[in-house]
């Protein structure tokens, strides 16, 4: 009897072991749990660099957005550069234009001054030789004696020749007197003509030096200009690069994670199938347990019931058996846990459009971080789009760029400054609290913090309200 049972029971194992898939037939489900559990902890290691991988994507993100924001930035400063340029090159040009005309005009006074010039030597010549031919002729009429009318009158035989000769030297005198004072009216024209034109192209070349002076100031600046446009184009160069490189990051990164999350789904199909196996493996081990269990106590009781026949015992040996029957297992689940957080910083509405609430509302969110390219005032902002987003609480929209806003609103001096003004530096823009406050999105290290106004220099102040 014995020997029946035991075939019967070799036969039955024998079977369900045939019906193990090849793979896991070999393992007990001990082996497939430890196996399950080695790939579960394969696969929260693989889910924890994806998860590193994604944020390192995220940064190199916002890297790129961040230099996205520099390249429109450094875009519109370097046309505006060139704007400048073109405008100052028109202004260079009317200014050689000007200066040509100048020196056209200092070459015609200076031919006008050789021609008075030539007029004022000749009249001088005229004048002098008049001049000499009265002495000759006033020492010659000295000598002779006839400078008086007394030797006139002696000298001449009848009233008549007298007359006469008197009124001969009357008129030489007259006639040199004219000719004296004419010689001498036209040297003083001459004169008076030459100073003239001698002031006028003192005058010209006077405006002369002043717009040579203003064309090496225009020239310095469009050098100036022309090496900051130089300069744009190299930092755009630049940024364009650090762009480039971002988006090959971001590309191997979204390669890296999409790698990741094959492997992830293939461990843990693996996983599911090793722990369907462990669960089919216990299963089939508790049936094989039971069936064995039962086919003892089956022999035990045939053995018992045959030797109770023979001496009486048979009630007594079958109640022996069932007292051995009924073992059971139990197994708990692990109690999941859940955590749960809540609370927060609770923040005041923003009320009415005023400089003061502005300033108020801003500076509600000091101590929050400072993420570059973003715009949220509590889960992460830079410095334009924490004023951008402050003002935008208010219903007042500005541009997205601290270059853009410094040219919003009205332009106001430090000492006019108030409450809620946009205080711009190169790069940078803050709001104004007074009393030389600002509040500002500083760094990732320090966040939305409050700073002195003059922590360094200041390119514009705006008002908006």
């Amino acid at each position: 009897m014995r020997r029946r049972l035991l075939s019967v029971l070799l036969i039955a194992l024998t079977g369900t072991l045939f019906l193990v898939r090849p793979a896991f037939a070999a393992q007990t489900s001990e082996e497939l749990f430890r196996q399950q559990k080695e790939l579960h902890e394969e696969a929260e290691r693989l889910e924890e660099e994806r998860k590193a991988a994604e944020q390192e994507q995220k940064s190199a993100q916002s890297s790129l957005n961040s230099v996205s924001d520099s390249i429109r930035e450094i875009t519109g400063e370097r046309e505006m550069v060139n704007e400048a340029i073109s405008d100052l090159n028109d202004d260079l040009v009317s200014l050689l234009a000007t200066i040509n005309m100048i020196e056209e005009e200092i070459e015609d006074t200076r031919e006008q001054i050789v021609d008075t010039q030539a007029a004022y030597d000749e009249a001088k010549q005229s004048e002098e030789e008049q001049y000499a031919a009265m002495k000759a002729r006033a020492k010659f009429m000295y000598e002779k004696g006839g400078q008086d009318m007394l030797t006139l009158f002696l000298q001449s035989e009848s009233i008549s020749e007298f007359l006469n000769r008197a009124t001969y030297v009357q008129e030489l005198y007259d006639y040199d007197r004219r000719e004296l004072e004419s010689y001498i009216q036209a040297k003083n024209e001459a004169d008076a003509l030459k100073n003239e034109l001698l002031d006028a192209e003192a005058e010209l070349q006077a405006d002369l030096f002043e717009l040579e002076q203003s064309q090496a100031d225009m020239e310095q600046i469009l050098a100036e200009l022309e090496e900051q446009a130089e300069n744009y184009s190299v930092m755009l160069a630049h940024a364009k690069q650090d762009a480039a490189a971002y988006q090959l990051k971001i590309k191997q990164q979204s390669s890296a994670i999409d790698k990741l999350a094959t492997e992830l789904q293939a461990k843990a199909a693996e996983e599911a199938e090793v722990k369907k196996a462990a669960e089919d493996a216990k299963k089939r081990e508790d049936e094989e347990k039971k069936k064995a269990e039962e086919e003892k106590k089956k022999a035990e009781k045939e053995a018992a019931a045959a030797a109770a026949a023979s001496d009486g015992q048979e009630s007594d040996a079958s109640q022996w058996v069932e007292e051995q029957d009924g073992e059971g297992s139990e197994s708990e689940e692990p109690e999941e846990k859940e955590e749960s957080s809540s609370g927060g910083k609770t923040y005041a509405a923003p009320g009415s459009a005023t400089g003061s609430n502005i300033a108020a509302y801003a500076c509600q969110f000091v101590g929050n971080p400072y993420v570059a390219g973003g715009t949220s005032l509590t889960n992460g902002c830079d410095c334009s789009g924490f004023t951008m987003s402050v003002y935008q609480a208010f219903g007042i929209s500005i541009p997205r760029t601290s270059w853009s806003q410094q040219r919003v609103g009205t332009e106001v001096s430090l000492e006019n400054a108030r409450a809620g003004d946009i205080v711009c530096y190169a790069g940078h823009v803050g709001i104004y609290l007074g009393n030389g406050q600002i509040v500002h999105a500083s760094t990732e290290r320090t966040g939305i913090k409050y700073g002195n106004v003059n922590y360094k220099p200041i390119m514009t102040i705006r008002r908006l309200v």
